[in-house]
């Protein structure tokens, strides 16, 4: 079996992430729950609601996205919203369960602007309600996310997707690097990082692997590991594409848990195609957080009802925030 981590990276191999993906199913999920169960409490789930501040015309071209301005598909365009009606969205997140608010807009990267500074501005307002702000924004330097960091932002989300050598097949507007560079940036400043990845977009098991291990060996592995199913939609590249399967779900699940014990690893896009066993058998294989609320974005999502009855049923509780502690002075700024 091959040795767990704390925080710090493994490097770990390629062959044995492949002998731990490839392990007899129940076997592998077996030892994910053992691996779970010893180092996270498993009846505590973390409990998300991720809102899109600014919707479509992204320049980049990644085949699975929507929102991208060169696909024919029905995402209405939106400006970036208002304070006040982030604030609204907050709100009624952390009433309904949500302990972290993720705040995506569709820009290729972080542009030094007016945008940017109300961004920074709905983080450190956000983050005064006690909710974990957590924010998806492209590419961006590491002095725009020490400026995040100030503002207290607790994580930056920057998934990798696929592996390295499939990654040219999905997307051609940025490369490999520049997502690694990225992640690099955030964790200089303190910020955890969120990086994960999308199956079901063509790829191969080696892939996926090589996605796992990846983040497996990077400096600091990621604190928060999305598992996305690809939700394929029409007017996309994908459109076409098979659902995932479920035990391919729990496969990625599983591995990512017995690599990294402490990681939270998030059931994400997906789950609204997903039964309530289907659910519970990737909270059993080692997943700890979802993202709440009917959507992902643009993608439809279980509501917050459906969410409480499931986690009535599964005998779950939503994981409390931990809100990152923003000096008086930055706090009090205005931005």
């Amino acid at each position: 079996m091959v040795a767990m981590v704390d925080t710090m990276s493994i490097n770990v191999s390629l062959q044995d992430v492949a002998a731990l993906y490839h392990t007899p199913l129940l076997d592998l999920l077996f030892e994910a729950a053992t691996v779970h169960r010893k180092h996270n409490d498993p009846s505590e789930v973390q409990v998300s609601t991720l809102i899109s501040i600014k919707t479509g015309a992204c320049p980049e071209d990644c085949a699975y996205c929507p929102q991208a301005a060169r696909y024919q598909t029905d995402v209405d365009v939106h400006k970036l919203m208002e304070l006040d009606q982030v604030m609204a969205k907050a709100r009624e997140a952390k009433a309904a369960g949500s302990s972290r608010l993720c705040i995506g807009a569709a820009w290729r990267e972080v542009k030094d602007n007016k945008d940017f500074d109300r961004v920074l501005e709905m983080v450190t307002e956000v983050n005064s309600l006690g909710l974990e702000v957590c924010c998806t924004l492209g590419m961006l330097s590491e002095t725009q996310a020490q400026k995040l960091a100030d503002a207290g932002l607790y994580a930056y989300n920057h998934n990798l997707d696929t592996s390295s050598d499939y990654y040219d097949e999905i997307i051609s507007t940025r490369n490999y690097q520049d997502r690694l560079d990225t992640l690099a940036h955030v964790r200089k400043t303190g910020v955890t990082v969120c990086s994960g990845g999308i199956i079901g977009m063509g790829e191969t098991d080696d892939d996926r692997i090589g996605l796992i291990a990846t983040l497996c060996n990077l400096e600091e592995p990621p604190e928060s590991v999305p598992i996305n199913a690809l939700v394929a939609v029409e007017g996309t590249p994908l459109e076409d594409q098979k659902p995932v399967a479920i035990w391919d779900m729990l496969r990625m699940i599983a591995t990512v848990r017995v690599l990294l014990p402490k990681t939270v690893v998030r059931l994400s896009a997906g789950r609204n195609d997903m039964s309530a066993t289907d659910q519970a058998l990737c909270f059993l294989a080692g997943a700890n957080s979802i993202f709440a609320g009917d959507k992902l974005l643009t993608t439809p999502n279980p509501d917050y009802g459906d969410d409480k009855a499931l986690f009535e049923l599964l005998g779950l509780r939503p994981k409390e925030a931990e809100p990152t502690e923003v000096p008086v002075d930055l706090a009090n700024a205005c931005v």
